[in-house]
């Protein structure tokens, strides 16, 4: 298979405004890319083609090698994993933790008359075990705290072994130590190589976990520049997408960004 992702000119208009403009972006295998950029900035958007869950108006979008409006998105979902805000809202609150997971066998939000067997089972309760819940799977996923339903989240994302794994900003509305926990997980997933290729949308340059290779970095739903992390996040860059004066610091395999002095 050739690139995970390819978009070549990829504008989605709502409204008459183009929510993206014209994104041309590629990742590869092995590739953990971080989308930045401000408010408004589109990532949401971007994600959502990625996901298979929003076609381009105009444009060509091509997710593991099935292009979008001439494949079955049905048949490629699965092989897509997504944790979204979006998608936390539409989870059942009564539904159990052990079956958050499991139901994204089969890309439903909500367990039916779907059936299930033994393996799946396993990998549900093991994939709880490595993002330290277990102990939560006989809960309700709407009585967790924020952080806990963030890792319940990623579990799911990853229970179908997927080619390709989107976090939109899953760090949000965590305090720092649920930050750190999180940054700290997703550190260990991209060290792996047999992890799937990772796609992580926030604000915050201090949510880049170790291990990102890569910089997508978006304003008014346009590129500003892509590419390996280390040429990507410089100072010049970085304010450019956001609008103000930034100094960009990488230290111990973390980032961070201030305003400049006198800016």
């Amino acid at each position: 298979m050739g690139d995970v992702l390819d978009l070549i000119g990829v504008t989605v208009t709502r409204d008459g405004n183009a929510l993206i403009d014209a994104v041309t972006w590629r990742v590869a295998e092995g590739e953990r890319w971080v989308v930045l950029g401000p408010n408004g900035a589109g990532k949401t958007t971007l994600l959502q083609v990625c996901a298979a869950r929003l076609h381009p108006s105009k444009g060509t979008a091509t997710v593991l090698g099935e292009r979008l409006g001439s494949t079955n998105v049905f048949e490629l979902r699965p092989r897509i994993g997504l944790s979204s805000a979006a998608l936390a809202d539409r989870l059942p609150p009564a539904e159990r933790v052990r079956d958050v997971v499991l139901t994204a066998a089969y890309a439903v939000s909500g367990r039916w008359n779907e059936a299930y067997d033994q393996l799946d089972h396993g990998r549900s309760d093991d994939l709880l075990k490595v993002f330290g819940v277990a102990h939560l799977a006989d809960r309700t996923f709407g009585t967790l705290s924020e952080g806990e339903r963030k890792r319940v989240q990623l579990a799911r994302s990853l229970m179908t072994d997927p080619e390709l794994v989107l976090l939109d900003e899953p760090a949000a509305g965590l305090d720092l130590g649920g930050r750190e926990t999180l940054v700290q997980d997703l550190a260990e997933l991209a060290g792996d190589p047999r992890s799937p290729v990772l796609v992580l949308v926030t604000h915050h340059v201090e949510e880049i976990p170790p291990g990102f290779s890569h910089a997508l970095l978006l304003r008014s739903g346009a590129v500003v520049a892509a590419g390996p992390i280390g040429e990507v996040l410089t100072d010049e860059t970085l304010s450019d997408a956001f609008g103000v004066p930034l100094r960009v610091r990488h230290d111990e395999e973390r980032w961070s960004a201030v305003l400049r002095p006198g800016g």
